[in-house]
């Protein structure tokens, strides 16, 4: 049986911080990428949630190692939400977590690289640095207290996403499909910018017949800007749903045949 009267306390919230500060990234890998550190981060929560050794554990195991993927400045607020959700509602939450997760990853990586991964680095450390090549000390220290608060921003984040999960659960049941559809309309819509904009293949095979030269990548575009990058994604989609293909085989057809239609002259980036 799910233990769904157990509630997180604050102890909890501080080892999934230390958890998250220390070991969120340590399980990074092509297939799931940031997954099994998602896993890592709140495992013990969840071992009090479901009971240590019962099928729903192990069911909720799997699930969130499965691919994820977001800002490290802003992962814990989706843990926060996760987590509210899980403790009301159990196994039951399994399809609403994995939408949650799946829509909001992409945007909040976005969000947080930009302003947090890029931003904030480019401001303080340029202020730190003209400081310190011209002799004055504050500028390192003007770099330490920048990276003080942003951890303590990271560290604030979990309890007041997860206090927003609860009430999101308890005060707005009757929203949660909503969102949870909204959430992965979302990341489809993610998935769709990233193709256009991330996966640079196009056709440079040109050929002739007699004086003309045929540009089948105008052609496309003419059809469909982007539609090489769509296919690709598509044929990727397609192999991830045989028998015994992983991400990890799917990564080295894609390589081996890229290279192969390289070297052809079929494509280019």
């Amino acid at each position: 049986m799910t233990n769904s009267k157990y509630k997180l306390t604050k102890k909890d919230f501080n080892q999934i911080n230390r958890r998250s500060l220390c070991g969120f990234q340590l399980g990074w890998n092509y297939e799931r990428m940031q997954g099994s550190g998602y896993l890592f981060t709140i495992l013990p929560q969840l071992r009090k949630i479901y009971g240590d050794g019962t099928s729903e554990l192990k069911e909720m195991m799997k699930t969130h190692s499965q691919f994820f993927n977001t800002s490290n400045f802003l992962n814990t607020i989706v843990t926060g939400i996760d987590l509210a959700i899980e403790e009301e509602e159990g196994l039951k939450a399994k399809d609403t977590v994995s939408g949650l997760k799946t829509g909001l990853m992409g945007p909040f990586a976005a969000i947080g690289d930009a302003i947090f991964g890029a931003l904030w680095p480019t401001i303080f450390g340029a202020v730190a640095a003209n400081m310190a090549v011209s002799g004055n000390p504050v500028g390192m220290f003007i770099w330490i207290v920048a990276n003080v608060l942003l951890m303590f921003f990271r560290w604030r984040q979990l309890e007041f996403a997860y206090k927003e999960g609860t009430s999101l659960v308890t005060t707005m049941q009757s929203k949660l499909t909503a969102i949870t559809d909204a959430a992965t309309v979302l990341g489809v819509f993610m998935v769709g910018a990233l193709v256009a904009t991330m996966i640079n293949v196009s056709v440079s095979f040109t050929p002739k017949i007699g004086e003309l030269t045929i540009d089948i990548q105008n052609s496309l575009d003419m059809i469909l800007p982007s539609l090489v990058p769509a296919v690709i994604v598509g044929c990727i989609y397609w192999l991830l749903g045989r028998k015994k293909m992983t991400s990890t085989k799917a990564i080295f057809i894609v390589l081996v045949v890229s290279i192969a239609l390289s070297a052809l002259g079929v494509i280019s980036k």
